[in-house]
């Protein structure tokens, strides 16, 4: 298990977050600029040959912060297993709380569970459920990566991180950026009133009434399976597991 500090060098982190910030600053010299685009390359292809034979998958996310005796983490335990039992490879941001509990559900019911994690000081490392798993340097590559392979997504309790990725999701597929994958809010009494903003985001006519039809607004696992069956499995006439030859002369192993 990866701790939240390299022992071995503990300014991994620092590095990694000081090249993001840097690179966020404004422009620098067309060498640096040049530089930098090799490094996101280079986070790119590692994500891509981790995940390419992970099989159709439903990213899961939420929070960090919930310990195992908390309700939604024995939720999203629930969650992680009903997605298993549908045929689908369970991903998350790789760290501990909801992420865990997905992934330790999925596991537990025999399904197959893999993370795209990124280090962070405070609450990430990579969690013990993970058949595969794959670090990250930079946000944006990770919210790429769990968006590329994932035919649903279903966003459980959490916080800031939590909202950018289902928005950006929601936005992905408002825009037609991406497929109309099934987007689920999981969590009625949680969500309540970002539910009710959103409501009210429809009354000032800065969101449309049918983009309420984007996502579904639930707390039961049932209600997700039915909703993921529909829009997810039959739309796309999904598999348990994509049969990918992998080429040997590229170092490529095929997933268990």
């Amino acid at each position: 298990m990866k701790e939240a500090v390299d022992n071995e060098n503990p300014n991994v982190i620092k590095d990694t977050q000081s090249a993001e910030r840097y690179f966020l600053e404004g422009p620098r010299s067309r060498r640096k600029e040049l530089f930098f685009l090799f490094k996101v390359f280079k986070d790119f292809l590692r994500g891509i040959r981790a995940l390419h034979f992970v099989g159709p998958c439903v990213t899961v996310f939420g929070s960090a912060r919930f310990k195992e005796e908390h309700p939604y983490y024995k939720q999203s335990m629930e969650v992680g297993a009903a997605l298993a039992q549908m045929g689908f490879t369970v991903m998350t941001g790789g760290g501990p709380g909801v992420m865990e509990a997905a992934n330790r559900g999925a596991k537990e019911a025999g399904g197959y569970s893999v993370g795209c994690n990124i280090i962070l000081p405070m609450e990430q490392y990579s969690n013990k459920y993970l058949d595969k798993s794959v670090d990250i340097k930079f946000f944006f590559v990770r919210k790429v990566l769990l968006s590329k392979y994932s035919y649903a997504f279903v966003c459980m309790p959490g916080g800031m991180g939590t909202m950018d990725e289902m928005f950006e999701a929601v936005t992905l597929v408002q825009t037609n950026k991406m497929e109309r994958f099934p987007i689920v809010l999981f969590g009625k009494e949680y969500y309540k009133k970002l539910y009710d903003h959103i409501l009210h985001m429809v009354d000032e006519g800065t969101v449309s009434a049918s983009d309420l039809d984007l996502f579904l607004y639930t707390d039961s696992v049932e209600e997700m399976v039915h909703y993921l069956e529909t829009f997810a499995v039959k739309k796309f006439g999904l598999k348990k597991k994509k049969h990918v030859l992998p080429f040997s002369w590229l170092g490529e192993k095929k997933s268990a």
